[in-house]
């Protein structure tokens, strides 16, 4: 993504044994970082209430680091464009790994939202810049592997980390689902230092660079709304989806269970729109929409129970699985020749909808009822309709 990171890979082509470690690496990097961003989706209640905040107050653990990941993804791009791309990704995970560990010991939410703060740091600073280090890791050849890979990380911490911390926050408590999360940054850490390879920049882009993309590119328009539909519609409801469950007579024990069947299908999604995306980018898309307004709305209407929950939710995971991938596809379409700039825009774009998603579930949960998340979501999933018809790029 950083087009500190773009080029020629090397006059040599690199190892390809150490280029996947190291793509690996940076893979674990990002599902750590992707996962500190939204572990406190299955923990909202204990937090919330361990530190007496409402529900809605609680949602901005995860408004306030997509906030500042939106903001920190092209600043750091361009601070950082003549340091070594290796030394920034090193500092970053390490900056999260130290987040998530404060979080653990936090004795008031204020603290904690300082703590949150440091990984939306982290978080848009890394995704921005490891997007592109696959071209410099691994043989030509290999590098669209590589980087599904290492979006597989991003992909993998949206379904699979939330249930696992909030497994582990089930059975020893949040904060030892925080302390898990740091150490596995730690590990990260460890990886990226032993793996990875000195990287010093090779491009740098300006600030001006994105805003000018943007004026000039209606298909990349196109694309970053539906990224801002599709991601806030899916976050508002999504945010609260433990209150959600427990409003629907859930059990406590039976949550983290559900958010697995929600992660797994979230991989099948994934695997399912890899196969058909390139051909058929709009479908793909159209889907998508479908999917979360189907979900979604039954979870609203049909009674309750965890049988009926589970198949709801590996529709909605289904869908949400596929969204990475064509999002990312669409991306890149549209800007074949300013995939750097272009990116930086999508990582903000769906950092900041993943906050504003979170911020106004919480002021619904709030102010109007629980249920009305559901319905909100709907609305914006079936709005994406509207930009999928623009053609994503030369073949459409």
């Amino acid at each position: 993504m950083s087009a500190a990171t773009t080029g020629p890979s090397t006059a040599t082509e690199p190892s390809p044994l150490r280029g996947w470690l190291a793509v690996l690496a940076v893979t674990l990097g990002i599902f750590s970082l992707m996962t500190s961003e939204l572990l406190p989706v299955g923990l909202l209640s204990p937090v919330g209430g361990d530190l007496e905040v409402s529900a809605g107050t609680a949602g901005l653990m995860v408004t306030v680091p997509g906030l500042v990941a939106a903001v920190s993804a092209p600043l750091i791009t361009v601070a950082t464009g003549r340091v070594d791309r290796r030394l920034v990704l090193v500092l970053l995970v390490g900056l999260v790994a130290a987040a998530n560990l404060a979080s653990a010991f936090a004795t008031s939410f204020t603290l904690v939202l300082v703590a949150r703060f440091l990984v939306g740091v982290s978080v848009g600073g890394f995704w921005s810049i490891a997007g592109g280090i696959a071209l410099r890791l691994v043989p030509e050849r290999h590098v669209p592997r590589a980087m599904a890979l290492i979006f597989g990380g991003v992909e993998t911490a949206s379904v699979l980390g939330v249930p696992a911390g909030t497994f582990i926050g089930d059975l020893s408590g949040w904060r030892v689902a925080f302390a898990a999360v740091g150490a596995l940054g730690l590990l990260a850490l460890t990886g990226l230092v032993l793996l990875m390879p000195a990287l010093p920049p090779v491009r740098v882009i300006t600030l001006a660079d994105p805003p000018r993309l943007f004026r000039a590119n209606a298909a990349l328009r196109a694309g970053l709304a539906l990224t801002f539909l599709v991601i806030t519609g899916h976050f508002i409801a999504y945010t609260f989806v433990r209150p959600l469950l427990q409003g629907r007579g859930v059990e406590d024990a039976l949550v983290s269970p559900l958010l697995m069947v929600f992660g797994v299908a979230g991989i099948c999604g994934n695997f399912v729109a890899g196969a058909f995306v390139a051909r058929h980018l709009r479908r793909t898309v159209t889907a998508v929409a479908v999917a979360l307004t189907v979900a979604m709305a039954l979870l609203a209407l049909v009674p309750s129970g965890p049988v009926v929950s589970a198949c709801l939710l590996a529709v909605w995971g289904m869908g949400y699985g596929a969204v990475p991938v064509t999002l990312q596809t669409w991306i890149t379409r549209a800007a074949p020749v300013a995939t750097e700039a272009a990116s930086s825009l999508y990582v903000s774009a769906f950092n900041l909808s993943i906050a504003l998603g979170a911020l106004f579930g919480g002021l619904a949960v709030d102010f109007l009822a629980l249920t009305s998340v559901l319905w909100i979501g709907c609305g914006l999933a079936l709005l994406t309709l509207l930009p999928a018809r623009r053609p994503a790029g030369p073949n459409g």
